[in-house]
């Protein structure tokens, strides 16, 4: 079975953790799906571990996820399911969101409107397989990076990576035909991070000439809800890239801008790491 996460410490070590819950492009045999491969595709975070990948080597750790958001979505809570997705009854309560009600539970329903993610009905124990070998792996070991993290340095700047469609549709918060910023920093409007850790990552990418909105349309997940606890001093910031500053949406395949927005966020991992803590 192919490992759910890949973690790369920072060398040297430092309090920046970064994590990519989406990047996963490993689509296992227990998968079945009418959409097309390149459909599936245009719902990851395609690349995303990829633009990060010099992260480890500036002082950053790098926590990346194998599988893709289609077959099981790390950012979602785990009781956030659609019952019509299921094969049979939920033994227990279910807390669908307004997420499932978009097709963007925990087991995505549409890849973009229109196009059905899973070819048939889930039955109950496929779906506990994916989140046994999937999903609590990449939280216990994000979990545990926190913790570590934060013993060794007494705070975690955590940075929880994206890449958003450069426009949006049906599916998203902001509605079809709504053009986006180059980034969407969120941090749940201040209760996930200090206002200083925001500011730090807004600020560096303006410096270096992005358009960058802050919670909005994007609040912060579950994932940057749940680590984030500033008075503890756990610092959890979303990053939401549009595709379009490296990405054809189309056939998800990079472009020639790629190594420039790479080059970027070296430059701001470099600061964040540098940064008074």
């Amino acid at each position: 079975m192919t490992a759910p996460f890949e973690i790369v410490r920072g060398t040297p070590d430092t309090a920046v953790l970064y994590d990519s819950p989406h990047s996963g492009r490993f689509y296992p045999d227990d998968f079945a799906s009418h959409a097309s491969r390149v459909e599936l595709r245009r719902g990851e975070d395609a690349y995303v571990d990829e633009l990060l990948a010099g992260a480890p080597a500036l002082g950053a750790t790098l926590l990346t996820s194998s599988y893709p958001r289609c077959y099981i979505d790390l950012n979602r809570a785990v009781d956030d399911i659609d019952v019509a997705l299921l094969a049979e009854p939920w033994p227990e309560p279910l807390n669908p969101t307004e997420k499932t009600a978009r097709g963007l539970g925990l087991i995505r329903r549409y890849v973009v409107p229109g196009v059905e993610a899973q070819a048939r009905p889930l039955p109950v124990a496929e779906v506990r397989s994916r989140i046994e070998r999937v999903y609590h792996p990449y939280h216990a070991a994000l979990r545990l990076a926190i913790d570590e993290t934060l013993v060794r340095h007494g705070v975690v700047w955590h940075v929880n990576w994206h890449s958003m469609k450069s426009v949006g549709n049906a599916m998203t918060p902001d509605g079809a035909g709504a053009q986006r910023a180059d980034f969407v920093v969120s941090d749940v409007r201040g209760a996930s991070a200090a206002p200083g850790v925001t500011a730090a990552i807004v600020d560096t990418l303006r410096s270096r000439g992005y358009t960058v909105s802050v919670n909005d349309p994007y609040l912060g997940g579950t994932i940057v809800k749940r680590i984030g606890d500033p008075a503890r001093g756990v610092h959890s910031v979303q990053v939401e890239i549009n595709r379009r500053l490296y990405l054809d949406e189309v056939s998800v395949a990079k472009t020639a801008a790629f190594g420039t927005l790479a080059a970027n966020l070296d430059a701001l991992t470099q600061t964040l790491v540098s940064a008074p803590k």
